[in-house]
Order: C-alpha cells, then sequence, then structure tokens
C-alpha cells in the first residue's frame, strides 16, 4: 500500500501477506508509517495505490465498519472505553454493532468468551472508568476480540504498562493465537515483548518496509542497525520480555 501526504510519503509500497494464527510485529521509529499502516487495512484512510485483501475479498477503501465486519478489528493505543458503562457493556458493544450480524444470545457468549480469554470476567460488572489502565487496555482488546475477528490488529497495547504487565500481555496474545487461530498484527515500542511472541517481524523506516524476517533476521539486519542506532532492537529470542528488558523501546 501506499499513501501520501501532500509530497511526503508515510507508507511507499509497503505491503505483506499475514497468514492464519501467524503474530506479525511492525516496529519502527517514530513517524515510520506505522500507523499509516493500519489506517489503510482498516479502512480509516484509502491507499493510494496497493489494495487490501482478505481471503479473496477486496477490502481496499471500504469502511471502518464494513472492515470490521469482514473479519478485522481493532486496537487503539490510547484507551478508548466507554467509561460510565460496565466493563461487560463496552464489550457487548464489539459484539453487537462490530462483529458479523448474530442474535442476542450468541453476542452474549461472544462477549463471555471474549472476557474469558482476557481475565476479566471477574470485572464485567465494574464501570471501565475504575479499571487501571491495564485493564482497561484488556477491555479494548477484549471488545475486539468479540466482533469474531480473522485478523486482529493491535496498536501499542504495551504502551504504559508495568514489565509484568508487558508479560501478562504477551502471555495473553499467544492464547489468542493459540485458542482462536486468529492472525495478529502487533505494532509495538517495547520491541522485547513483540519480540518473545511474533513468528515474523516487519520493520518500517521512512514510510518503506526495510526489513520483513523472523526475529533473529530481523535482529541482525544491517539495514535496522541503521535505523535503531542505539541497538534496541529486542532481546533474546528465547527469553520471556520481563524485567528491564521489558522496558526496552525503539
Amino acid at each position: 500500500n501506499t499513501k501520501a501526504y501532500g509530497g511526503l510519503a508515510a507508507g511507499d509500497g509497503v505491503g505483506c501477506a499475514v497468514d492464519a494464527g501467524e503474530i506479525v510485529g511492525v516496529i519502527g521509529p517514530n513517524g515510520a508509517g506505522k500507523t499509516t499502516l493500519f489506517n489503510a487495512v482498516a479502512g480509516v484512510e484509502s491507499p493510494d495505490a496497493g489494495s487490501v485483501v482478505l481471503r479473496e475479498t477486496e477490502l481496499t477503501g471500504a469502511r471502518p465498519n464494513a472492515v470490521c465486519r469482514s473479519g478485522i478489528a481493532r486496537t487503539f493505543q490510547s484507551v478508548r472505553t466507554f467509561d460510565e458503562s460496565t466493563v461487560r457493556e463496552n464489550v457487548l458493544a464489539g459484539a453487537v454493532f462490530g462483529g458479523r450480524r448474530r442474535d442476542r444470545d450468541a453476542a452474549r457468549s461472544a462477549v463471555d468468551a471474549a472476557l474469558d480469554l482476557v481475565d476479566l470476567a471477574a470485572d464485567a460488572g465494574r464501570h471501565a472508568s475504575d479499571l487501571p489502565i491495564a485493564a482497561r487496555k484488556r477491555v479494548g482488546l477484549a471488545r475486539a476480540l468479540a466482533t469474531d475477528p480473522d485478523v486482529l490488529l493491535l496498536d501499542e497495547v504495551g504502551s504504559g504498562l508495568t514489565p509484568a504487565e508487558i508479560d501478562d500481555l504477551t502471555e495473553t496474545v499467544s492464547r489468542i493465537r493459540s485458542e482462536r487461530g486468529v492472525a495478529v498484527v502487533w505494532i509495538e515500542h517495547v520491541t522485547d515483548a513483540l519480540f518473545a511472541v511474533a513468528d515474523r517481524v516487519l520493520v518500517l523506516d521512512d514510510g518503506s518496509l526495510i526489513a520483513n524476517g523472523t526475529p533473529a533476521e530481523v535482529r541482525t539486519d544491517d539495514r535496522v542497525a541503521v535505523a535503531y542506532p542505539s541497538g534496541a532492537v529486542g532481546g533474546d529470542a528465547g527469553g520471556a520480555a520481563g524485567g528491564d528488558a521489558a522496558g526496552s523501546t525503539a
């Protein structure tokens, strides 16, 4: 996909295929074009060139609600909850309005399953405003899951979380993949968390895709080293994202 603003290319020929059940990380310096990529896929913006296709269904230029009903759900970096509604009501909104058409009982079942998957069942009756930020981010994650997606776009869900909370989050993302078979595309600045669970990592820089490979391949790519002169790109591929490593950002 390509997207330009005036003479500035925010996404210049950026594209990839994602398989069912695959976790793909997306990293890059600020302004690299990560959010522009998500906006194009989710229908917030139409690409100037290229296409968005889900299982042979053309979604290029479709409105966000149509994209969601087709099977692509998204979370946001900033917390977006209905604060005076309960956790269950927040997630129900996704099941009813964002997901594929279903009756009331099916929607409630979808909500229960999503809350269980993100460990929020015990908080279902609490108001979203009463929850800490980590739990409120899980509300957004559950709301996206309640739409029954084939592809889940996660936009910096680890930002603002403690190392322990990030550990819990990576475990939850792995569980979502294993239990739902959903493909996950995850933008994250906390690269150690991402590298701990990603099958593949895309690296964007200045609107272009400069690397696409396994975490080990990306860590040793010379082009990535130039984009990240600090060297803060992922930790030990075999280790969990935790302790001081979880605070390593890019």
